[in-house]
C-alpha cells in the first residue's frame, strides 16, 4: 500500500467554502455565490463564464484548493495527476444540451454546451490551466465509496513519476445543487 499523505482539503457548496477545514467564505451576496468567489480570487479567466456548473465548482475549488500550496503556480509538472468523482457524471450540462434538440420545430444543438457534456472536461481544464503533464481522469462510481476513491488513488500513484495528486468528489446538478470535497495529496518520499 501506497503512503501518501494530505497537504490540503476545500470543501465548496452553495452556501460556503472550507479551505483546509476552515471556513472563509459564505454565501449571501447579490451575485451568485460562484461568481462572488471567482471575483475574491481575482482571476482573469473569461472562459469561467461559458463553464458548465461541474466545470465552474471544479475549476473554482482547485483553485482555491493549489492556491494553499504557496508554491509557484503554471509551471508545467510532470508528476501531478488530476483524478475526480461523482455518480451524476455532467447530468446538468446533458439536460441542457437535451433541451436544445429536443423538438424538430426549433432544433438548435449549440457546441458551446455539447462540449461540457463530457465529465472530464473539468479535468482536462483544471490540467491544462496549471500545465500538469500526469494522469488526468474522471470516475464515475455508482455512489460515494471511500474504497473505491482509495483504490484509484493507489493506481494513481502507481503510474511512473506520479507523486503528487489533486482529486476528490465533484457533483453538480444544477446552480444550486453541487458539492466538490478536493484534496491535494503527494506521497512521502
Amino acid at each position: 500500500m501506497m503512503r501518501y499523505h494530505v497537504l490540503h482539503t476545500v470543501k465548496l457548496c452553495p452556501s460556503f467554502l472550507e479551505v483546509d477545514g476552515r471556513r472563509v467564505a459564505e454565501a449571501g451576496g447579490e451575485t451568485s455565490f460562484l461568481t462572488d468567489l471567482y471575483r475574491r480570487l481575482g482571476l482573469d479567466y473569461p472562459k469561467f463564464f461559458k463553464m458548465d456548473i461541474l466545470s465552474k465548482v471544479g475549476f473554482l475549488a482547485s483553485e482555491f484548493l493549489l492556491e494553499q500550496e504557496g508554491s509557484e503556480r503554471f509551471v508545467p509538472r510532470d508528476d501531478r495527476a488530476v483524478l475526480l468523482y461523482n455518480r451524476y457524471s455532467s447530468m446538468h450540462a446533458d439536460q441542457v444540451f437535451q433541451e436544445t434538440i429536443a423538438h424538430p420545430e426549433d432544433f438548435f444543438p449549440k457546441p458551446s454546451v455539447f462540449v461540457y457534456t463530457l465529465p472530464n472536461i473539468v479535468t482536462g481544464e483544471i490540467a491544462i490551466r496549471n500545465k500538469y503533464h500526469g494522469e488526468s481522469n474522471f470516475i464515475l462510481l455508482p455512489e460515494y465509496s471511500e474504497q473505491a476513491i482509495n483504490q484509484a488513488i493507489e493506481c494513481a500513484f502507481l503510474a511512473l513519476g506520479t507523486t503528487s495528486l489533486l482529486t476528490g468528489w465533484l457533483e453538480a446538478l444544477s446552480e444550486n445543487d453541487y458539492n466538490a470535497s478536493l484534496s491535494l495529496l503527494n506521497t512521502n518520499q
